[in-house]
């Protein structure tokens, strides 16, 4: 037999070299300020998105949670808005060509509070001396001159009017029908009904005629005197325009002077300047008494307040203390929240709302800079994703409530004025959201155009070390807990190189760094003046011991004999495999019992996990790889006559993955060959068609499983797992099973093919069990064509 691959005990664990530190403790060391250690990719990735300044160039940072995307995310926004320029405040303010559209207002930043203040007290100036200006006495005399002038000659017009109809034998008489004309006797008296119907019928034909050209002339004398009432009217207001325009003239100047140099406010101070002048009755009314309340109930009275709104501005976003381009994290993407809305207030039963009553999102907020939020979050949430993409091609954001584009029967509310937008929207996801996105979403790969990705683990050499011990430090000031020895450094780089599973890595998902930390800093004792390497072991313990309950219930069900498990001995067809169990952020691994039966016929290998449906895929396409290797192997000359069965004994949950293959074929060889099988051994690895074994995962949580069953059963000696030689270097197993390895209690082999598997685990040539095999499936073929025949003789008689 070719010799066994045993690892060394230097193998097993990369155990950190103190002396690549040049430092006794973390307080001697500079703290990390970039934010982000071994992310490179991502990093590059960003500043060019970052750096585009084209529609579409928004970035979506991928990657797992824990590994700085957000903060680094922020961090960077910050660093590169403040080259950037302030962008300008958002105002809207009222339409006075039409009220359900207000206009906004795009300000240099700082002005939007001072515009705001600025219309307050103008009004306030106005609505106090705009009515004084209509109280003195010149005023009085030029309103009583027109309205003279005005009486004058609609008195001289009516009478020189009833003078001529007196010649003709009428006069004008007062009526509930208003003023007609009457006819007169010689005696000037208005002639009664008795009295004309005496006359003539030509003299009540002729008065009947004279009555109604009169009654037309005195409708043109009528519609003269309105004219000139008109005229009197139009004179009077252009006069009291002239009074008002003499106060707000000078008031609205000394704005346009202040903001000489902003159009927008300017085009709009004259809107205002003519809107009071054509409004001049509300600032002329002097304030009535409130009505009661139970008058107030019995019918709705308009607040004379309200006229004055219109003049107000909403300062929707005011940038006069930002620095740079704003950077808005949104932890809650809501529709309201990312976009705005237009609240609304009851009034006695019904609601009214106006332009002041518009609100901001965090859009609004971040136009001109940029807007961090997470994938998860954002379609958690209605609407908010197709809006969001509608207002990235459009380049425009506009506040209007939820749903109204969807209501069948419209409800009248405002539709204020877009405002162009100028975003750069970083999304932060996992790698799944953004293949799903990429490929079912046209329009996220024309939005989302730069995509960084973060890696949860980065290379373990010298100078990511230097940094790793700078993030700790940067950690112990920042968070005012103690600095770390060398040798506890030391071992919370072994404890990040096993999250990730490789000895040649450290982890970058800082946020489980983060924890160890704090955990030292909680088990650490009280008069200690930095943290050592026993208070981060007592952490990793304590850490470990939180979370391992299904563990330990596991163990003491395979101590009680509840779990049958054999670690020592040989038995055929049966083999102990190994299997990885999560539980949250906790794993472990345990030995399972894989067995194998086989028996005459021509079924081939029946996986009875698969025949129950309680395995998944990947564990199906491994046991079709076992008949395929079957076939190659032994079945090139004669057809394969088998019948075998594989179970995982005492599995109740359901199995998947592959990584049982190789132990599953070492169990079927086993049954057929006859030859047992070392139960003090365990095995992990996947294989192909081609015997070639295939690294697995959790390889470390797989022996360590293994050895507490044989510590738990009692070590002999002879105990010890194989493994695939590509996972050598995803060895960091704990001390305890080194150590157990370096006493001779415990081995682990490494194994390329299936055949020194084979050696190990049957204690015999590869190519004597390959013969044995041969010679016992020409047995089962044979009695199986003698079983054949025997039925063919009985079907004749």
């Amino acid at each position: 037999m070719k010799e066994k691959k045993e690892l060394e005990v230097t193998q097993l664990k990369a155990d950190c070299q103190l002396d690549s530190f040049d430092f006794e403790t973390t307080e001697e060391i500079d703290p990390f300020v970039d934010e982000l250690i071994g992310q490179d990719r991502a990093v590059k990735a960003m500043d060019l998105g970052l750096r585009m300044e084209q529609e579409g160039y928004n970035v979506f940072i991928s990657g797992a949670t824990g590994t700085g995307r957000t903060t680094y995310a922020k961090t960077l926004a910050e660093k590169k808005s403040k080259t950037q320029e302030v962008p300008d405040d958002l105002c809207y303010v009222y339409n006075f060509n039409d009220s359900q559209q207000p206009k906004a207002l795009q300000l240099p930043a700082g002005t939007g509070v001072h515009l705001q203040k600025d219309m307050e007290q103008l009004i306030k100036e106005l609505r106090a001396e705009i009515p004084e200006a209509f109280v003195g006495e010149e005023y009085e005399e030029k309103k009583k001159q027109i309205m003279n002038d005005y009486q004058q000659q609609s008195t001289e017009i009516m009478n020189k009017f009833k003078e001529d109809i007196k010649e003709r034998g009428f006069v004008l008489q007062n009526t509930a029908h208003g003023l007609l004309p009457v006819p007169i006797n010689e005696a000037e008296e208005p002639i009664d009904q008795d009295e004309f119907k005496e006359l003539a019928e030509d003299k009540k034909k002729a008065i009947q005629e004279e009555s109604q050209k009169i009654q037309n002339e005195l409708e043109q004398i009528m519609n003269k005197i309105r004219n000139l009432k008109s005229k009197a009217q139009e004179k009077l207001e252009s006069e009291e325009k002239k009074i008002a325009l003499a106060v707000i003239q000078p008031i609205i100047a000394n704005l346009e002077n202040k903001y000489y140099d902003c159009e927008q406010i300017l085009d709009y101070l004259q809107e205002v300047q003519q809107d009071i002048i054509e409004n001049l009755s509300e600032f002329k009314k002097q304030r009535k008494e409130e009505q009661s309340q139970k008058m107030a109930l019995l019918q709705k009275k308009k607040d004379p307040e309200s006229f004055f709104i219109r003049y107000q501005v909403n300062l929707l976003v005011d940038n006069q203390d930002t620095e740079g381009a704003p950077v808005v994290c949104e932890s809650n993407p809501s529709y309201y929240n990312l976009f705005g809305k237009i609240e609304g207030k009851s009034e006695l039963g019904t609601i009214t709302t106006d332009f002041t009553m518009i609100k901001p999102g965090a859009i609004h907020k971040a136009n001109g800079g940029y807007l961090i939020m997470r994938a998860k979050d954002l379609f958690t949430k209605i609407f908010s994703w197709e809006t969001l993409k509608r207002t990235l091609i459009n380049q425009e954001v506009v506040v209007e409530n939820i749903g109204e584009q969807y209501r069948t029967v419209p409800i009248a509310s405002l539709k204020p004025e877009a405002i162009p937008l100028d975003l750069k929207v970083i999304m932060i996801g996992n790698p799944i959201i953004y293949q799903l996105l990429y490929h079912y979403d046209e329009d996220f790969k024309k939005l989302f155009k730069i995509k960084a990705d973060f890696d949860v683990e980065m290379k373990r050499d010298q100078e990511n070390l230097q940094k790793f011990a700078s993030f700790v430090t940067s950690i112990s000031q920042r968070e005012g807990i103690r600095h770390f020895t060398c040798s506890a450094v030391g071992r919370i780089v072994e404890y990040s190189s096993r999250l990730t599973g490789d000895r040649t890595k450290i982890s970058t998902k800082f946020n489980e760094i983060m924890e160890l930390l704090f955990e030292s800093e909680a088990w650490a004792e009280d008069d200690k003046e930095y943290i050592e390497q026993e208070d981060v072991v007592k952490a990793i313990q304590e850490k470990e011991l939180r979370s391992n309950l299904v563990e330990e219930k596991l163990q003491e069900m395979i101590d009680r004999g509840n779990i049958l498990v054999d670690v020592a001995g040989q038995v055929e067809g049966q083999i102990n495999g190994l299997a990885v169990y999560q539980t949250g952020q906790y794993s472990f691994g345990r030995p399972v019992r894989i067995t194998a039966q086989t028996f005459v016929g021509k079924k081939g290998v029946i996986n009875i996990e698969r025949e129950v449906k309680m395995s998944g895929k990947i564990h199906n396409k491994g046991v079709m790889i076992l008949s395929g290797f079957l076939g190659g192997k032994y079945a090139q000359e004669r057809p394969l006559s088998l019948s075998a069965s594989l179970a995982f004994e005492q599995n109740y949950g359901g199995i998947d993955g592959d990584s049982a293959s190789c132990a599953e074929l070492i169990a079927l060889l086993s049954a057929i060959s006859g030859l047992p099988v070392e139960q003090g051994l365990a095995i992990t690895g996947s294989m192909n068609q081609k015997g070639e074994v295939q690294p697995i995962g959790g390889v470390n949580e797989k022996i360590e499983g293994f050895y507490e069953v044989c510590k738990l059963k009692k070590l002999t000696g002879e105990q010890g797992v194989i493994i695939p030689a590509q996972n050598e270097d995803n060895l960091m197993l704990k001390d305890e099973v080194v150590e157990a390895v370096e006493a001779g209690d415990f081995h682990i082999y490494s194994v390329e093919k299936i055949d020194e598997a084979i050696e190990i685990m049957l204690a015999t040539e590869a190519e004597e069990v390959h013969q044995q095999i041969r010679e016992r499936l020409d047995e089962l073929a044979t009695k199986a064509a003698e079983f054949a025949k025997g039925n063919q003789e009985n079907e004749k008689e």
